[in-house]
């Protein structure tokens, strides 16, 4: 009996997965997506009732199963979309000896309820002689446990180069963290201007925003600026579903740690998908530097509000002037 019910509790949310795939991901009109999930979800009670054998039953559910993931296989992210504006470019890099060539960052402007009224993408380039250092940023939209991160890399000089992961949405989708995990979004990193990617969140959008200065080696900060480079022009020919578990914003970063080196690979711990908690991970493991409580560190890494109070002049150089010190 026991066996029994260890099988149905790995049939049954294999179903629920599978029911979901095929509303969120079937092809067609809705009415025909909620009809062959629910077709679907009929055929598991039935296996039973059809073959009077649980055995009998447990392999018809696999074979359908099985069959559901050959389709799962076939389908195939791409580049050639009607984007929404936001995402519509794709940004890549190149590295020419200390010299970095970055194409396509977004500097955007908006009207005060966070409507696009300036489209711009631009050629930028660094001088990696000039690389300081790599800052965090956490943005929360809603819920204090989950937040959007951001990387931006110091070049000095009130130059900053921030990359988000992100969603890569077509005119028609809005962000839906369920339909992330059904292939629904294709991966996107976009190189922004600070004023457009971090402005957006603490001046229009009035969103919670924290910014860290990340306690880590230049040539850590250099090492994982080429890891998002290379990754940024794989996406050119070989696009990528985004994934709101494994392939997310936060995630992700964890995986380019594990790209270049072990000794930079940050624990498993479930901070990293609970990626509001992400500061207090990186604290614990003096990421962030440990010269003040936790609890005093965040409330003085809070950005928004007096961002909101100073506009947007000079947007990095004032938006870093009160941060706490890694020399403090």
């Amino acid at each position: 009996m026991l066996f029994k019910w260890i099988i149905f509790c790995i049939i049954i949310p294999a179903w629920g997965w599978s029911c979901l795939a095929l509303f969120y991901s079937g092809s067609g009109p809705e009415w025909m997506k909620i009809l062959l999930a629910c077709l679907f979800a009929l055929l598991l009670p039935s296996a039973f009732l059809l073959t009077h054998s649980f055995k009998k039953g447990v392999a018809l559910c696999l074979v359908v199963f099985g069959s559901l993931l050959i389709w799962w296989q076939t389908l195939e992210p791409t580049n050639n979309k009607d984007w929404a504006a936001d995402v519509a470019m794709i940004s890549y890099g190149e590295i020419l000896g200390d010299r970095l060539v970055m194409h396509n960052v977004r500097d955007f402007r908006y009207t005060g309820d966070g409507e696009i009224i300036k489209e711009q993408w631009e050629r930028r380039k660094y001088d990696l002689k000039m690389l300081q250092g790599l800052d965090l940023f956490l943005s929360y939209w809603s819920s204090d446990h989950i937040a959007h991160t951001i990387l931006s890399w110091d070049f000095g000089d009130n130059n900053h180069l921030a990359i988000s992961i992100e969603t890569r949405k077509d005119k028609t989708q809005n962000y839906s963290a369920i339909q992330g995990f059904f292939k629904q979004f294709e991966l996107s990193y976009v190189a922004a201007d600070e004023e457009d990617i971090i402005g957006l969140r603490t001046n229009f959008r009035k969103e919670r925003v924290y910014a860290y200065r990340l306690n880590v080696s230049k040539q850590y900060s250099r090492d994982l600026l080429d890891s998002y480079i290379a990754k940024m022009n794989e996406l050119i020919n070989q696009p990528q579903f985004y994934n709101a578990l494994t392939q997310n914003c936060t995630t992700t970063i964890r995986l380019h740690n594990k790209a270049i080196g072990p000794e930079n690979l940050p624990p498993l711990d479930w901070r990293i998908i609970a990626s509001g908690h992400v500061d207090e991970l990186l604290y614990e493991h003096e990421v962030l530097k440990k010269n003040i409580p936790f609890a005093e560190l965040k409330q003085k890494s809070r950005i928004d509000l007096r961002m909101q109070l100073k506009g947007e002049e000079q947007f990095s150089k004032y938006l870093r002037s009160d941060l706490p010190k890694l020399s403090d």
